[in-house]
């Protein structure tokens, strides 16, 4: 799954890079359609999760990620052929919905295969992506210095190729193993005769995470610290260019520091959600990150060109700091207080969340975060601090809850394992 990762997110790296200059280059859309068409492509990827993640539950896994995988790469290769806004629409649209698919089933493969190391291995999936995303930076970059329609042409043309390769990858993966659902029952025996040690009986239907409301109420606030990442992609560049005196190159430089952070230091800080108590404390150190992310980035108003330029560094590194902490953190807590016979619909929805908080992101960072100034950044940090602080207390409460001795839900008698196909 760790080459699949890195072929997928090369592949990525190819097109994100050019995505909206594709559109205005070779497609012949202006700016604001193409801003329209991005967007609603995005809407249709929120989708995605809840959606794969209960095919999951359903179907082998590896069939849903491989029919995810050449769906996508349907929608890369189509987009060569397509014209006009209407006609790349449905493309974008599958796409979004594709990557946000193939997200949360990746999550979900890896989850099975790691078992109680999925936080390292998390962590090592991680830089993997982070090592992806450059190669496909780097090499998309080198044909952008021809600038011609061609050369966009041959970067999809790279993207659609690349999930060509991953879906060969997956159909010589092996299924991982099923979660395991434990469920009681309580047969009358006859009399005289000897007390069944087990047997084999229909669960029931699986819990729903939409009756979930502390499960939702995780999903809800992990979607607000996961805010962090747009303050560092979308607000971060511009704060530099339009408010402080640093070198607007810094903006470019961002993405560079976050990269090689990622790549030399996630896998050391996996030992933040090294069990799902440790995650749960590890809360306390993302709110402190924020806190100081928010901070670093109003002080680099200064009009010290030495200071601001140290100051968005700083704030860069911090925010670099709290992706790291909290993507592990989320990853194991995500997966260890979904119940294992809902595990797909569960995580499914924790990625729905993320889903909703990059599509309004960039609406509330550049509208409210950046137009209130020094304040307005001190606001975020503060406020998404105490979305984790908050989290904190709610994943505490729900990891204290008392269980029955046996394992078992609220039943008293011996558990019966059923495997989920």
């Amino acid at each position: 799954m760790l080459w699949i990762n890195l072929v997928d997110k090369i592949g990525s790296g190819l097109w994100y890079s050019v995505t909206a200059l594709y559109f205005v280059v070779v497609a012949g859309l202006d700016p604001a359609r193409t801003g329209l068409l991005l967007g609603l492509g995005g809407a249709a990827g929120i989708a995605g999760a809840p959606i794969a993640g209960r095919l999951a539950d359903r179907l082998p896994l590896t069939r849903v990620l491989l029919a995810v995988q050449v769906l996508r790469a349907a929608a890369s290769l189509l987009m060569l052929a397509a014209h006009g806004f209407w006609q790349l629409l449905p493309l974008v649209a599958l796409g979004s919905f594709g990557e946000r698919s193939a997200s949360v089933l990746t999550k979900l493969f890896a989850t099975r295969v790691a078992g109680a190391d999925r936080a390292r291995y998390q962590a090592v999936q991680r830089t993997v992506v982070n090592v992806g995303y450059t190669v496909g930076g780097l090499a998309a970059s080198a044909a952008l210095a021809a600038g011609t329609a061609a050369a966009y042409r041959l970067l999809l043309l790279g993207d659609g190729l690349s999930f060509v390769v991953v879906a060969l990858l997956v159909a010589r993966c092996a299924e991982p193993a099923s979660a395991v659902r434990t469920v009681a029952v309580h047969p009358a025996p006859s009399p005289g005769a000897t007390p069944p040690r087990g047997r084999t009986a229909p669960a029931g239907p699986p819990p729903s995470p939409w009756r979930d409301a502390g499960y939702l109420g995780y999903a809800v606030l992990d979607a607000a610290t996961f805010l962090h990442g747009i303050a560092l992609t979308v607000g971060l560049p511009l704060w530099i260019l339009t408010r402080t005196s640093a070198p607007h190159g810094l903006a470019a430089s961002v993405f560079v520091v976050n990269t090689v952070i990622v790549v030399l230091l996630q896998v050391r800080l996996a030992r933040f959600a090294a069990t799902p108590r440790v995650a749960a404390h590890s809360l306390k150190h993302v709110a402190g990150w924020l806190l100081l992310s928010g901070a670093l980035t109003a002080a680099a108003v200064v009009h010290d060109r030495v200071l601001a330029t140290l100051a968005v560094l700083g704030s860069a590194v911090a925010f670099t700091v709290v992706e790291m902490i909290q993507s592990a953190v989320g990853w194991e807590l995500s997966v260890c207080l979904a119940p294992d016979e809902a595990q797909g619909a569960y995580v499914g929805v924790y990625g729905l969340a993320q889903s909703a908080a990059r599509c309004v992101g960039p609406l509330l960072v550049t509208s409210a975060v950046i137009a209130g100034g020094p304040a307005g950044w001190l606001a975020f940090g503060a406020a998404l601090a105490a979305a984790a602080l908050y989290q904190r207390r709610m994943v505490l409460r729900r990891l204290d809850r008392p269980r029955p001795a046996d394992g078992t839900t609220a039943l008293s008698v011996a558990p019966i394992t059923v495997s989920e196909q």
